[in-house]
């Protein structure tokens, strides 16, 4: 355990002697010495959760350290999207740059060229509805409806308007074709421009009252984002007791950092999905992890954290590491979370957004480790129906649902909500 600090007694004088917060100049031997910084009381925290965040960091942190994981500092990850925050910031730029007219058509005209993945169907279904669009320009999609429809439906769905599939041939553990398929969409643009495309959604997103819905093409979609205080202060309270705080997220890296920002996060410390650029204008092919195409999506999370924070190279960042190359702790929200938040090794920390996988994981908590909490804002009902775990509880590299298993290969039985 690290000595977080040390009263001593000489003489009649009482000196107090601390690596961190106030000092305490009373000569009474009763006198507790000074703790560094624990989470703040917020009748948002479920259960005993606060509590063994604190018991964590007054075991596993030192108080007022550096926090660099190069210096052996526990690492903290966080997953940003309805983990950080209250709603989708991927989302969010994406929804301002179809109404503003900012995504740009291929500039070879073929759809193809976008992804790998893009199937024959949706690559025609664009080429038909964002006919009017000039190859590499930016697409009319503030006015041309139909194109706009088209492009959400993709996204939204993952599939055309005419319920074609709009991907295939991916590796449903290492890549979400849709969330990866919204930064390619980028290309065209210096990072700095689609910087200040984020930066002028965020502002959007803040300023809308709680619930508002915004219109994008045909479709009402939500159009509001707000910080979670709890989390704030849970990211200041890990970076007090010297973790090495980061985030690893599925939404596009220059985004990521206009909105991390405000947490205090610098751009070494956010990892997001990454294009190549080509000079200085981004392009639609993405950077690989682990030597194949992947992003920061399940395994792919886990891919991303090896390689940029602990230097393993190659498949080998698929794998589990060994615990000096883990987190102590992590929070998520999602089945996208799942293999990154399993690798922390003190807590892991899910917000309940009734996401089969993660859910199941964490209700089933096979070492005590998991921490499940209502989300801050908006908290999801209890789900009546107990989840599928026995059955459909794990993601196959197909896409298909089957039984989830525990570390020693027992079948995780079906989980009932308790949480919300």
């Amino acid at each position: 355990m690290t000595v977080r600090a040390v009263l001593s007694l000489l003489a009649a004088t009482a000196v107090a002697v601390a690596g961190c917060g106030t000092s305490n100049d009373s000569a009474e031997p009763s006198a507790q010495p000074p703790s560094c910084r624990t989470l703040a009381e917020n009748p948002g925290w479920y259960g005993d959760n606060r509590d063994r965040i604190d018991a964590m960091l007054a075991e596993s942190g030192t108080c007022g350290a550096d926090g660099s994981v190069a210096d052996g500092a526990p690492v903290a990850l966080f997953d940003w999207d309805n983990t950080l925050v209250k709603n989708d910031i991927g989302e969010a730029t994406f929804f301002w740059m179809v109404r503003n007219g900012k995504l740009r058509a291929p500039a070879g005209g073929d759809w193809a060229t976008t992804s790998p993945y893009l199937t024959p169907q949706a690559a025609a279904a664009l080429g038909k509805a964002c006919a009017a669009a000039k190859p590499g320009q930016p697409m009319p999609t503030d006015t041309d409806l139909g194109c706009a429809d088209e492009l959400l439906s993709i996204v939204g769905e993952g599939e055309t308007r005419a319920d074609e599939p709009a991907f295939a041939g991916f590796n449903a553990r290492r890549f979400e074709p849709a969330y990866a398929w919204v930064v390619q969409l980028m290309a065209g643009w210096r990072e700095s421009e689609i910087e200040d495309f984020a930066k002028a959604a965020r502002k959007e997103n803040l300023d809308a009252p709680e619930g508002t819905e915004q219109k994008v093409g045909s479709e009402e979609v939500t159009g509001w984002v707000r910080y979670y205080p709890q989390m704030r202060d849970l990211v200041e309270t890990l970076r007090a007791n010297g973790f090495d705080v980061r985030i690893v997220s599925a939404s596009a890296e220059p985004v990521v950092r206009v909105w991390a920002a405000e947490l205090g996060f610098t751009p070494d410390k956010v990892m997001g999905v990454r294009t190549e650029s080509d000079g200085d204008v981004l392009t639609s092919k993405l950077v690989p992890c682990g030597g194949e195409t992947a992003i920061p999506y399940i395994e792919g999370k886990r891919c991303r954290v090896n390689e940029d924070v602990f230097g393993v190279k190659g498949p080998a960042a698929f794998e589990q590491q060994a615990e000096p190359k883990r987190a102590a702790f992590g929070a998520g929200d999602s089945d996208t979370d799942v293999t990154f938040l399993t690798d922390a090794t003190e807590l892991r920390l899910v917000l309940n957004r009734n996401k089969t996988e993660l859910m199941c994981s964490a209700y089933d908590n096979a070492d005590g480790r998991w921490l499940v909490n209502p989300m801050f804002i908006d908290p999801k009902k209890k789900q009546g129906d107990p989840y599928e775990c026995a059955t459909e509880g794990y993601i196959e590299p197909s896409g298909k649902e089957t039984p989830l298993h525990r570390a020693d290969g027992t079948v995780v039985p079906d989980q009932q909500d308790s949480v919300s």
